[in-house]
């Protein structure tokens, strides 16, 4: 097959043997790397799989990797080699013969919407050979065990929110789209927990237990899947209230490399000694380390009151203050979150939430629990903004206007994608720093990314030190390009600076590999490869993810 078009196809191919990551390359020669760059547009994504549309299968490794593997001590260990074409096309085969014809695709529109993400900065030119949609635990171990035994490599796919390439496919190999798996299979209401499929959605969810009085706190956006949400440890508005993901698993089944399925723990809600804690192991490890089939999940107590409020503020210093002096006094929010004066225009813009928003720095309150604690909270955080230039705060007079208020900010993020033009893109990135430190860093990053002159704006989950960066760019101008990578990575760089993290909630994925190096140094990344290597030797889980085979910063 590959022969009979060779003329045409060989450079194609030959330009997808190494991964070529776009954007986001932080080192000593970002800044001139970056001048060599290629964006993708949807149209260059879709002209390449149409291309390469009847030898699909060319989408993977043509030869042996030469990545290599290295221990916590530095030794080199396995070196990964995956599968040749031949492999690829058996293994895909095999698994339509075990799975059913419609268990498999490999049409170009379904490759790239599991390759590329418009949502995404750090994309690869590359695209899996197919896609896999199983249906059951019992499925996924049948085509992993395939894909083992022919050395294909894996890439767990679920929302498809992810922001920082955790989806994309370097090394070609199959995406695992979970979709099909979207039950709930069984919700244990006087246990306070529910056993759910990866594709579940956190808003499906409790809108399904609503009546109950339960709900899944962890709030991300809108459109984000449980097992995505496992995969990245993600949070959401409601982080300073209820804490991240890892604090509402009480166990996972999951699906290791060779196909073995283990459970990580029984299920009490809180207590257990009963060997390592495995959840912690596989919450945040992207899918490099097993695919998370079931998961189950702790609920809570819906609040007897909730309000929502906003209030106003002169500078983003002012509020990023005040928000810190909430947390310092101990007051119990339940949701605090920051948007800029820019990102309140958009939202203005948008006109997605039915409400003329004053174009000032704002921070966005939710207080729950007794009515009577409700009023002391709010009549404390009021004290607190006044000693920071606070204007008025505005409450919601009942749900329907608190779901109106809650929505700018839940709406921001589509607010923006929604006001690009023909070759425009967002570039959004988070961080997260000591509360100490929430004003200061927020202060300078604003003040540089004003200093672009780009449609750029602040917001973010200010109650746990998180908040996020959205600027608006021309993907066609590598002078905007190069601007924008020095304005996040010097961002990223002073988090690190003041005790932070490179990630609060996006994960790693493509795009933070090398600042993870920055933030844990060479020690820690290589206990991490060790773990890698025992538990997925041939590195066929989600490769290029996190950390790298072979890794450059040595």
């Amino acid at each position: 097959m590959l022969a009979s078009k060779s003329g045409l196809l060989q450079p194609a191919l030959r330009s997808l043997s190494k991964p070529r990551f776009l954007l986001r390359r932080p080192n000593s020669t970002a800044a001139s790397s970056s001048k060599t760059a290629r964006t993708w547009s949807t149209a260059g994504a879709l002209t390449l799989a149409a291309l390469t549309g009847g030898v699909v299968y060319g989408f993977t490794m043509l030869s042996s990797s030469s990545s290599k593997v290295y221990t916590a001590s530095g030794k080199p260990a396995v070196k990964p080699t995956y599968g040749s074409v031949k492999d690829m096309n058996k293994a895909v085969e095999e698994i339509r013969n075990v799975l059913g014809e419609d268990a498999v695709s490999t049409e170009k529109e379904d490759l790239l919407q599991h390759g590329y993400s418009a949502w995404s900065t750090s994309n690869v030119e590359r695209l899996p050979i197919a896609v896999v949609y199983p249906k059951n635990t019992e499925e996924v171990s049948k085509a992993v065990k395939i894909c083992h035994k022919y050395r294909v490599p894996m890439i767990p796919f679920s929302g498809g929110t992810s922001l920082e390439g955790n989806f994309a496919a370097p090394f070609g190999g199959l995406s695992i789209d979970f979709t099909l798996m979207d039950q709930i299979i069984k919700f244990n209401e006087e246990d306070m927990d529910v056993v759910v499929q990866p594709a579940v959605s956190w808003m499906g969810l409790n809108e399904s237990i609503k009546d109950s009085g339960l709900f899944f706190p962890v709030d991300p956006g809108p459109t984000a899947k449980i097992g995505g949400m496992v995969g990245t440890n993600c949070s959401g508005t409601n982080a300073v209230r209820y804490g991240t993901m890892k604090d509402w698993v009480i166990n996972l089944t999951v699906v290791l490399a060779d196909g073995t399925v283990i459970k990580t723990k029984r299920r009490p809600r809180l207590k257990s000694s009963a060997g390592y804690n495995l959840n912690s192991l596989f919450i945040g490890s992207e899918g490099t380390l097993g695919l998370v089939t079931e998961i189950t999940l702790k609920l809570a107590v819906i609040p007897q009151q909730t309000t929502v409020a906003v209030v106003t503020f002169p500078t983003i210093r002012d509020a990023a203050a005040a928000a810190s002096g909430v947390m310092r006094a101990g007051v119990p929010v339940a949701c605090m979150e920051v948007m800029d004066e820019v990102q309140m225009m958009v939202v203005n813009k948008a006109g997605s939430t039915g409400k003329e928003w004053k174009e000032l720095p704002t921070l966005f309150f939710k207080f729950s629990g007794t009515k009577a604690g409700v009023l002391d909270n709010i009549s404390t955080v009021k004290e607190i903004a006044k000693k920071h230039r606070a204007g008025n705060f505005e409450f919601a007079k009942d749900e329907k206007e608190a779901k109106l208020l809650w929505s700018a900010r839940k709406e921001s993020l589509w607010s923006m994608l929604a006001l690009r033009k023909s070759g425009q893109e967002v570039w959004s990135t988070d961080v997260a720093v000591p509360l100490s430190r929430l004003a200061d860093i927020i202060e300078i990053s604003k003040k540089e990314m004003d200093s672009l002159g780009m449609f750029a704006s602040i917001l973010g989950h200010v109650g746990d030190g998180n908040f996020h960066e959205s600027i608006m760019y021309d993907k066609r101008n590598p002078q905007e390009v190069e601007k924008i990578e020095k304005v996040v990575h010097d961002m990223v760089d002073r988090a690190l600076e003041m005790e932070g993290t490179c990630t609060g909630e996006h994960g790693v994925g493509l795009g933070k590999k090398a600042f993870l190096v920055k933030e844990l140094g060479h020690d820690t990344l290589g206990v991490m490869r060790s773990m890698k290597a025992a538990l997925d030797p041939l590195w066929l889980l989600n490769p290029g993810k996190i950390i790298d085979a072979n890794p450059a910063e040595k």
